[in-house]
């Protein structure tokens, strides 16, 4: 029955994945063509469709291809859900400290396995390749991945190593909180760094590996501990700087809106912080979009829902912003929105997600941290 016979599409998909898991290094073009009954251009709308999904990724400039971090993440079994973790990582450190290079480490059958990388802003930088296997006692990851670590590392949630090439700070992520499933781990060459440049960096590290952990289900982030966690702080207002790296993050905001009936209409949207105004997208067929055109008073709510739960109040007014007005232009504006959020690069069709964008400049601002106390009443 025709029902039984294989779709052309998903049969050429699969044999390129087989084929790139098959020869284990970086593959041409050609090397497809010759193993593959399918032709040229064929085989570039499959490998770019590949490519903006994650499966597939360009070795460097040499137009050669390989696995890419979402098929890594499958071939490489763990008890998380590949994809949730992927895309944490490239939300979370999409800005590494000092700009170095920062990885995704799992550990596989006794080897650490790289599953994915944001290259250093340097000239000279640490490189890895997706999938590449390291010795365990090769890396800072190494140890921290370790069930029963080393009491140095179990009292200092992190691990640290330098030869005369390299410098490595490794810290645990942990969907529990305390055990570890995957390392974050930043690279940096030895003649530009030295170790204590590295742990300068614990806290903005430890808050990238705290949330990572945190999206991934951990309630605390207590790498090795299994002794009760300190009560959160009660509320303590923000400081600007503060208040400005946390809008950096990818946290979706709730706009608060009127209906034209007059009762008010909540939605998470996506924004863009340029520390002047925020610049929220709305998708083809978003009711608010219209509400906003009729009553553009509005307020936005970003928070967290994990310690140290920082929120952050808006109340301003919207005003449409024409796409060759935003900053960038539009492409670049969703552009950014897309790795923000997802991780991933802008789909062909970007012109379908996307309706109106409004500017919204902040006529009051106020952010906490911490939790809000119950204060019994004086007599």
């Amino acid at each position: 029955m025709a029902r039984d016979l294989p779709v052309p599409a998903a049969d050429r998909t699969l044999q390129i994945l087989e084929l790139l898991l098959r020869r284990g290094q970086p593959t041409s073009i050609q090397d497809f063509l010759s193993q593959l009954d399918i032709s040229r251009s064929s085989l570039y709308a499959l490998l770019q469709t590949l490519k903006a999904m994650g499966y597939v990724e360009k070795s460097g400039g040499r137009g050669l291809y390989q696995p890419g971090p979402r098929l890594l993440a499958y071939t490489h079994p763990s008890p998380i859900e590949p994809q949730d973790l992927l895309t944490a990582f490239y939300q979370e450190a999409i800005d590494p400290p000092l700009g170095e290079t920062i990885a995704l480490v799992i550990c596989s059958q006794n080897d650490l396995v790289i599953l994915a990388q944001i290259e250093g802003k340097h000239r000279v930088r640490s490189v890895f390749e997706p999938g590449q296997r390291l010795p365990a006692a090769s890396s800072a990851a190494g140890p921290v991945l370790q069930s029963a670590p080393l009491p140095s590392v179990s009292e200092q949630g992190y691990d640290i190593s330098s030869d005369e090439d390299t410098v490595e700070l490794a810290l645990p992520i942990c969907r529990d909180g305390s055990h570890p499933d995957a390392a974050l781990l930043i690279s940096a060459p030895g003649f530009r760094c030295h170790p204590d440049n590295l742990r300068e960096q614990l806290p903005a590290l430890r808050e990238i590996a705290a949330r990572l952990s945190y999206r991934l289900g951990a309630q605390i982030y207590s790498p090795y501990q299994t002794s009760p966690r300190p009560p959160i702080s009660s509320t303590i207002a923000m400081s600007p700087n503060e208040i400005a790296d946390f809008l950096q993050g990818p946290w979706a905001a709730r706009l608060a809106c009127i209906r034209p009936d007059g009762t008010p209409h909540v939605v998470p949207v996506w924004h863009e912080w340029n520390k002047k105004a925020f610049y929220v997208a709305a998708w083809p067929d978003s009711r608010w979009a219209d509400y906003l055109l009729a009553n553009p008073r509005v307020s936005l709510t970003i928070d967290e829902p994990w310690p140290p739960l920082r929120r952050i109040s808006v109340w301003g007014e919207a005003q449409l912003v024409e796409p060759e007005d935003l900053p960038g232009g539009q492409n670049a504006f969703l552009t950014r929105l897309f790795q923000r959020y997802l991780g991933r690069s802008l789909p062909a069709d970007s012109t379908a997600w996307h309706s109106h964008t409004f500017r919204i400049i902040p006529e009051d601002q106020s952010g906490y941290r911490g939790l809000q106390m119950v204060r019994a009443h004086e007599h």
